[in-house]
């Protein structure tokens, strides 16, 4: 997906994410409406925060950066609405896993 243009920068251990859409439509070809759909659990890290301080007062880095695509939570984040498009602002601790391809996840059923 191509790089956001909203300009919005999250803090200490936030992330900016935009979820995947999953596909409409069954194997067979049966459509299925956004009534009965469940929100995906896959995102795109839009924007990430610079980190939180340790006790050492030394700022950690987040794992997490731009252009990973993660799965997360049923109920991770906040939505927003950033220059008309969705978006979710969640903490680096909601992220259960970071991968290189966000198709080869299934929900299981």
């Amino acid at each position: 997906m191509a790089a956001s243009t909203v300009a919005f920068n999250p803090l200490g251990d936030r992330l900016l994410v935009r979820r995947i859409e999953e596909q409409e439509k069954t194997k067979g070809g049966i459509i299925i409406p956004d009534s009965a759909k469940e929100k995906p659990q896959i995102g795109e890290v839009i924007a990430v925060g610079p980190g939180v301080y340790n006790d050492e007062g030394k700022r950690t880095p987040l794992d997490v950066k731009a252009g990973d695509f993660i799965v997360f939570g049923k109920w991770s984040g906040t939505e927003v609405k950033l220059d008309g498009e969705d978006f979710i602002i969640m903490k680096e601790s909601d992220v259960l896993g970071i991968t290189t391809d966000p198709a080869l996840i299934k929900k299981a059923a």
